[in-house]
């Protein structure tokens, strides 16, 4: 499996934005905006954002319960995005029936969307919970409080799981001129 990248420039997640439909664009910005896993993301209901300030998940993988305050944004795209949905229905339903769409739904839209915008890293679901911590870490969080947030055990894994440890290096490169 190859390695997913975040998404480094804030123009490219505009354009992400606006070539996205949009289930997949609501998708995306709560991705982004959240850090949250996509099956996760992907067992949200109407119910657990309508009214809310804050999602409550238990995250799947580590059986731990995340809450976290449902920025302007996720508002925002909710409101655009959801009308009259009930609230037991799924946040992001499939066409084929009540179900959530899948991980490969999810992955398919995000890889189409990124190719239409010219974006060469490699991206995928996983993009979205790294662009949330590349750009949380560029606008100042402390980098132990990220490393609680993606319950890393090290400073050192949270560096190289947002891409900051490799852009770094190459600083160092860049800036070396003897």
């Amino acid at each position: 499996m190859n390695t997913v990248q975040p998404i480094r420039d804030k123009k490219q997640i505009a354009k992400m934005k606006r070539v996205l439909k949009p289930r997949d664009r609501f998708l995306f910005v709560l991705g982004i905006n959240s850090g949250l896993r996509i099956s996760d993301v992907l067992k949200l209901t109407v119910g657990d954002i309508r009214g809310k300030e804050f999602i409550e998940v238990r995250e799947q993988k580590t059986g731990k319960v995340k809450r976290f305050r449902i920025n302007n944004t996720i508002k925002r795209e909710f409101n655009r995005y959801i009308s009259n949905e009930p609230d037991a229905a799924p946040l992001f339903p499939s066409r084929k029936g009540g179900n959530s769409i899948t991980r490969f739904t999810a992955f398919r839209a995000l890889q189409s969307a990124a190719e239409k915008v010219g974006i060469d890293d490699a991206i995928g679901c996983h993009s979205l919970r790294k662009t949330f911590g590349y750009h949380a870490y560029k606008a100042g969080t402390d980098l132990a409080l990220l490393q609680k947030i993606f319950n890393h055990s090290s400073q050192g894994h949270t560096l190289r799981y947002i891409g900051i440890q490799q852009d770094k290096i190459d600083e160092v490169y860049a800036n070396i001129e003897l």
